[in-house]
């Protein structure tokens, strides 16, 4: 059984968690605060030399790190992960996109403004940007959602649960929605996903699959 390495209100660590769920995947979790610089320390270092999470144990003393590759590598042989190669390029595209366009834009503020005590002190200076870059990636999803109901393909991937981690948290730290209207109703339809599972929720069905 897998071994998730994981920070409940970490964006990139509850893709992770929501594709185990929805895959009905047992796995053990391992909450580690990277707050309190738990990701540092030796044991933790020997398993990941990066110190970040998430991270998943597939064997013993075999880890697979970084978000995407951890979805890529669960979402093989499932309906998350299209078959023909075209869709499969697609959700990769829109996986990538998700890593340089929002996560270091829209993740980053969730970090600093919605995590981080004081942080919103410490990183004036980057919020401004933050929140132009995060705006300008939200009108690329924006206009890609006014004629698809999902990213990578006309069925629910990867690409949904990589972009939907930070995006459904975007109110949390200065962000508005309120103009992207597609958006909105596509984070509607990926929370009425089947086994779905909140950020903040308890993973029920990951539980169950355990029995």
């Amino acid at each position: 059984m897998y071994t998730l390495y994981s920070m409940q209100r970490s964006g990139n660590c509850y893709k992770v968690r929501l594709a185990l769920a929805q895959l009905g995947v047992a796995h053990d979790l391992v909450e580690v605060d990277i707050l309190k610089g738990e990701t540092h320390t030796p044991d933790f270092l020997s398993k990941n030399p990066s110190g970040q999470i998430p991270l998943l144990e597939i064997a013993p003393s075999e880890y697979l790190a970084e978000s995407n590759a951890i979805l890529w590598f669960l979402g093989e042989n499932t309906p998350l992960l299209p078959k023909d190669s075209a869709s499969r390029a697609a959700t990769l595209q829109w996986m990538f996109f998700e890593q340089h366009a929002i996560v270091p834009n829209v993740g980053a503020a969730y970090f600093w403004l919605a995590l981080v005590k004081g942080g919103r002190d410490l990183q004036q200076h980057a919020i401004d940007d933050w929140m132009e870059e995060g705006n300008r990636a939200f009108a690329v999803m924006e206009k890609h959602l006014a004629s698809q109901p999902f990213f990578g393909g006309a069925t629910y991937s990867l690409a949904d649960i990589a972009l939907y981690a930070y995006t459904h948290v975007a109110h949390e730290c200065d962000f508005d929605l309120s103009r992207f209207s597609a958006i909105r109703a596509w984070l509607d339809r990926v929370k009425a996903q089947p086994a779905y599972v909140p950020m903040d929720g308890q993973d029920v069905v990951l539980a169950a699959a355990a029995e």
